[in-house]
């Protein structure tokens, strides 16, 4: 696997800044900004977004706490699956309750750059590898 999973290696096109894509990249950029080896990163995603088609800020929000522990157990995730469940649910309820269920409203209602990247910052269990990770290809389609 190369050493920077792409959103097209995981069979996304962030070019339109279609905000399913977009979602779904932000969920792959939080597993791989974890301390957690790529390929279960990559292989927790698929499971999640994929086999149990929690493909959207609302579906995986109506998750319950033990059924996402289940999908990032079957994925290999499960060294923080507790915790990364917990912020995971978190992070919908907050797209959802602040921002529209859509990502892109986030890149609506920030004054700039900066100003995105630290509300991505806001989102519990998001920190700047995860930014960074997000930003290396949404960022383009943005700015």
């Amino acid at each position: 696997m190369a050493k920077h999973v792409s959103a097209a290696d995981i069979g996304l096109d962030l070019s339109q800044g279609d905000d399913q894509a977009l979602f779904k990249w932000f969920i792959a950029s939080f597993l791989f900004g974890k301390r957690i080896q790529q390929n279960i990163a990559v292989q927790t995603y698929r499971v999640i977004i994929e086999q149990h088609q929690r493909d959207t800020p609302r579906k995986l929000g109506n998750c319950s706490h033990r059924e996402l522990v289940r999908m990032l157990g079957e994925g290999g995730y499960a060294r923080y699956d507790e915790s990364t469940a917990t912020r995971l649910l978190k992070l919908c309820t907050k797209l959802n309750d602040e921002y529209q269920c859509k990502v892109s409203v986030i890149h609506q209602l920030s004054d700039n750059r900066a100003d995105l990247e630290k509300r991505l910052n806001a989102f519990e269990g998001v920190g700047p590898k995860t930014v960074e990770i997000f930003m290396r290809e949404a960022g383009p389609v943005w700015y």
